[in-house]
């Protein structure tokens, strides 16, 4: 009599009769309950899907199961599956999760404690991994146990939290309008090469969007008339609807880019395109050749933006301002970069005390006055 093959009592697995990945999930008992997650192997051969749907199955009886134990990968998959597509940038959770897999996959949430977090932290370091991206990796584990003790009401530990490591201070290159004017120049001269880089750079001095704002910007977006560009919420970084205000010269490269779409592609909805109407991906190329045309150095695409917001607060504009035009999600964050250019505003604030230093001073000679008069006196 052929001997029965042993079926597994968790995870996922696959059948000789069915297309479809297979679940087994405990049932509180000591067995197992299976069931087809619908997930065709060969659009899923890693079984990331499947693994998701089963781990969306647990979540779902997880609080009719006390004490079962979920494990890493249930909560992480979940947290991938309905919680990152709703990101800005959902591919920076993806790549977290790539790096925490290896490290992770198939324990159980409550064998993973601080010392773990500590040994996972030391590694990466030791691998020469930045702390920024380190502090990803931690920080969607921490968000990934938080949500699930808010939403599932999962009564989880976290040992991810309070664990960000220092990253070095951010960059502060920014260009003079010397150096601007030289870089431009460089680009003129590569204009056959590249047509659309001009427009590009004088709309990032002069507007202060991303460089991925740019490249990704849509016609529909484009206000001329009323002088802005419009982003949706799902659009920007700080996740809130933002207006762009422009200015003449921002206004004016736009102008030569409709001028252009005009001549060659009609059709194509993207204000950096070529001539075929496809986007551009990248500027990085041409515009390292104009820096090193210009004589410049440690100058890439996204110092545009910090040029811009570098110039309006030198110019006097107020760093709440200056926010606003930047769609920081915090003047905090504009502050922390931008502040140090006017160490003026510090010296005119400090100097309105002086006035109450003054009165502070009469008062004081005053009282002093009324001392040295004798008794009686009137």
């Amino acid at each position: 009599m052929p001997r029965r093959k042993t079926r597994p009592k968790d995870g996922i697995y696959r059948r000789a009769d069915s297309p479809y990945w297979w679940a087994a999930t405990p049932d509180g008992r000591g067995d197992s309950t299976r069931r087809s997650t619908g997930v065709a192997v060969t659009d899923d051969p890693q079984g990331l899907k499947a693994k998701a749907v089963r781990a969306g199955w647990c979540a779902a009886t997880h609080l009719e199961r006390t004490g079962e134990a979920v494990t890493f990968d249930d909560l992480l998959l979940l947290y991938l599956e309905r919680v990152t597509p709703t990101k800005r940038a959902p591919d920076r959770d993806r790549w977290s999760a790539k790096a925490l897999f290896p490290a992770f996959t198939g324990r159980r949430l409550d064998s993973i404690g601080g010392a773990d977090v500590r040994d996972y932290i030391a590694t990466r370091k030791a691998e020469g991994i930045a702390p920024g991206t380190i502090n990803k990796e931690v920080g969607l584990m921490s968000a990934a146990l938080n949500w699930a003790k808010r939403e599932l009401e999962w009564e989880v530990a976290n040992p991810w939290e309070a664990r960000r490591q220092v990253e070095p201070a951010g960059r502060n290159r920014w260009l003079t309008p010397a150096e601007a004017a030289r870089l431009l120049d460089a680009a003129e001269q590569r204009r056959q090469r590249y047509p659309w880089l001009v427009d590009f750079i004088r709309l990032g001095l002069n507007s202060g969007l991303r460089p991925g704002e740019m490249l990704n910007l849509e016609w529909r977006r484009v206000d001329l008339k009323a002088g802005l560009i419009a982003f949706d919420a799902g659009e920007q970084k700080n996740g809130k609807l933002g207006r762009v205000p422009l200015n003449h010269e921002a206004r004016d490269a736009l102008l030569t880019r409709a001028r252009f779409r005009a001549s060659y592609c009609p059709a194509s909805p993207w204000v950096f395109c070529r001539r075929s109407g496809t986007r551009i991906l990248s500027v990085k190329k041409g515009f390292a050749a104009c820096v090193a045309d210009a004589g410049l150095t440690d100058v890439h695409p996204h110092d545009l933006r910090r040029t811009c917001g570098s110039w309006l607060v030198q110019a006097g504009v107020g760093i709440e301002r200056v926010s606003e035009i930047l769609r920081h999600g915090d003047v905090a964050i504009t502050a922390r970069v931008y502040a140090h250019l006017r160490p003026s505003d510090l010296a005119e604030a400090v100097a309105v005390l002086d006035r109450f230093g003054t009165e502070l001073h009469v008062e004081l000679h005053v009282t002093q006055e009324g001392k040295k008069k004798p008794a009686g006196a009137g």
